[in-house]
């Protein structure tokens, strides 16, 4: 198996993860539409006071929200069979490889391997691939094709918004980081523990390593609650300051109406316009997360699934003998 994960990924979808970026570029197209309709609503049907452009306008946001629900579908729909495609093959291989081994003594060990990554790390892993490509195109398309309508609106407005992911390009890595490498440290000592119990279940040696095992779970525990801590923290840090964007934006937005530079209608596509960058931000967090915990399972399997594959190799001195 290729060590790197994205490699793994181009090998058995390529073709699949090229038809979800393309489906990912129309969703985030169509996703900017309804600002500009939001703006036009309030700002040219609502002035001229009637209702033909208004019911045109309703109309024309409708479709495009239909547009861009079912195109959202396809996606989810798509990168689930993508996902599970994945699952299957991970879980085929890696049982293929664990059957091959007795179940008894110290080789029960690799048993135990196996049965840890067909239950628990699979999954992260076939989940990833589903959306490990499609998922950057469309949460990045979003923030830059909002960002750069919010910049044609109002440029100082657009800067005022800007403002609050500053302080998130220190937080975030440095908060990230430490959930990563504590992330890495659990997948370890939970791997170790699927392993233990199918030793002490084959060797049937009654409390014979209890501590060790108790040991190990208050670990897990620990490293839980400080990935939590952390995870919730920058969650947090992330909301506050999503909310004193809006509220720069109303301070700054209402002085220019007042001053008759900028439409109400303007500063309603602006706080639209924010909380569509809050969500794909907040999502391109939790992708790179996500790409953490699935490119150290990988490398675990793949190592696992390798190491198998070269015991079982034949040893070209005995079949050249033979």
């Amino acid at each position: 198996m290729p060590r790197s994960l994205y490699r793994y990924i181009w090998r058995i979808s390529g073709r699949a993860q090229a038809g979800l970026a393309a489906l990912s570029i129309v969703v985030f197209l169509l996703d900017l539409a309804p600002l500009e309709l939001q703006r036009r609503i309030v700002n040219d049907a609502l002035q001229q006071q009637e209702i033909a452009p208004l019911l045109w306008l309703a109309a024309l946001y409708a479709g495009v929200a239909l547009a861009q629900g079912g195109s959202k579908l396809a996606l989810n729909i798509w990168r689930s069979k993508v996902s599970e495609a994945a699952n299957r093959r991970l879980r085929l291989d890696t049982y293929a490889v664990a059957v091959r081994h007795p179940a008894k003594g110290a080789e029960a060990g690799k048993e135990g391997l196996g049965l840890s990554i067909i239950l628990a790390e699979v999954e992260p892993v076939g989940g990833f691939i589903g959306t490990g490509v499609s998922d950057p195109v469309l949460h990045a398309g979003v923030l830059l094709s909002v960002f750069g309508y919010m910049i044609y609106l109002q440029p100082w407005m657009a800067l005022v918004g800007a403002a609050l992911f500053v302080p998130q390009f220190v937080f975030v890595p440095l908060l990230q980081e430490a959930i990563n490498r504590r992330t890495e440290r659990r997948i370890q000592i939970l791997r170790n523990l699927s392993v233990e119990i199918v030793n002490e279940t084959a060797d049937r040696v009654p409390g014979q390593s209890e501590n060790e095992f108790e040991r190990r779970v208050n670990n897990v525990y620990r490293l839980n609650m400080e990935i939590f801590r952390r995870k919730f923290s920058m969650n947090f840090l992330m909301n506050l300051l999503h909310h004193l964007g809006i509220g720069g934006i109303l301070l700054v937005g209402g002085w220019f109406v007042l001053r008759h530079r900028i439409e109400v209608g303007t500063v309603v596509a602006f706080i639209s316009g924010l909380n569509r960058i809050n969500d794909p931000w907040g999502d391109l967090v939790n992708f790179f997360r996500d790409l953490t915990n699935a490119r150290v399972k990988y490398q675990l399997i793949a190592c696992v699934l390798d190491e198998a594959a070269v015991t079982d190799a034949p040893d070209p001195i005995a079949a050249n003998s033979g």
